[in-house]
């Protein structure tokens, strides 16, 4: 393990728990982890509660805008890698509410890289997203693709992105960039699509579709994603960017079909009633059309590759969901 002690921004949430509990599972040679979260709305701490008692685990409340307390930690714990994970990701929220995501994703970047920028021994990787390249109608984004965000969420992560490209260049910061897909799993707060069209379903209430429910994306497996995220920090190169995608490319409508299918089953789960719930709403502005990455690079220079086909993760996703419906 190239890196020992690390520190993770947003650990409570989403994706930056899986890179957790991923990373306690399977390296012995981890020496620490220092999971540093605000715990707002979609950050839970319970999320990383099956290594809670793991002594190289330590959670810390805070806000990674306050260099100081960032700091503190890092020299404390002689951290050698930060992976930010930390950001505001809900597309409708940054479309009625954009300050907090200039606030988290831009301004929280910016202050985390002010601090590697004083101890610049400390690798930084920043974990981003395929939106910041816009919308596609054919082909693949690549490392390459140019820029065009179309919401504000995607526009505070492009903007991210270029902060750490600039500090890495102008400050010799050693730092790589990562571009993930859409994910979906375990411990999804639900104001995404497949948890809340999951919960949606098992409570019986509408499935509100934006559209037509045509609009593409690509789906990665959570797991699948923290994996990448430390292959990466084991070999890959500082200064490079890789994309990361699960090469299950669905339509909206399709995949809320996968997720009745599922859940259809079981008996308590009339397949016919959950497809009467289907509702299509006014699409949202500047909705993207398609994503699709081209994981090539990883896969080749690095040796990663999906390790959960689609339907097994997705069953495995939805029965998370139900027992926690029945808990």
């Amino acid at each position: 393990m190239r890196f020992k002690r690390i520190l993770v921004t947003g650990g409570a949430g989403f994706i930056g728990s899986a890179f957790i509990r991923f990373g306690l599972r399977n390296f012995s040679s981890l020496e620490k982890i220092v999971n540093v979260d605000l715990l707002t709305y979609a950050g839970c701490k319970s999320n990383c509660q099956e290594v809670a008692h793991d002594p190289r685990y330590l959670f810390m409340q805070g806000d990674i805008r306050h260099e100081a307390f960032v700091q503190t930690l890092i020299e404390q714990h002689a951290i050698d890698a930060i992976v930010h994970c930390a950001a505001e990701t809900h597309v409708d929220t940054s479309i009625s509410d954009p300050k907090i995501f200039l606030e988290t994703n831009i301004l929280g970047t910016f202050s985390l890289l002010e601090v590697v920028r004083r101890l610049p021994h400390v690798h930084f990787h920043h974990v981003s997203t395929d939106e910041v390249y816009g919308s596609l109608e054919e082909g693949v984004f690549s490392e390459h693709s140019n820029y065009s965000p179309n919401s504000p969420y995607a526009a505070t992560k492009a903007a991210s992105d270029h902060l750490v490209r600039a500090w890495a260049k102008t400050f010799s910061l050693s730092t790589t960039l990562s571009h993930c897909s859409n994910n979906f799993g375990p411990h999804q707060f639900p104001e995404k699509l497949i948890p809340r069209m999951i919960l949606n379903c098992l409570s019986r209430k509408p499935l509100p579709i934006y559209g037509t429910g045509i609009n593409v994306r690509d789906w990665l497996y959570v797991e699948d994603h923290a994996e990448a995220l430390w292959t990466i920090l084991e070999k890959g190169t500082p200064g490079e960017t890789y994309n990361i995608g699960g090469e299950n490319e669905k339509r909206n409508i399709d995949l809320l079909h996968n997720i009745i299918h599922h859940l259809g089953q079981f008996p308590e789960h009339d397949p016919d009633h959950l497809k009467s719930l289907i509702t299509f709403v006014p699409d949202r502005p500047g909705h993207d059309l398609r994503y699709a990455v081209d994981c090539t690079k990883i896969k080749d220079q690095l040796g990663w590759t999906q390790r959960h086909p689609f339907p097994e993760a997705l069953q495995k996703t939805i029965a998370w969901y139900v027992l926690q419906c029945e808990a």
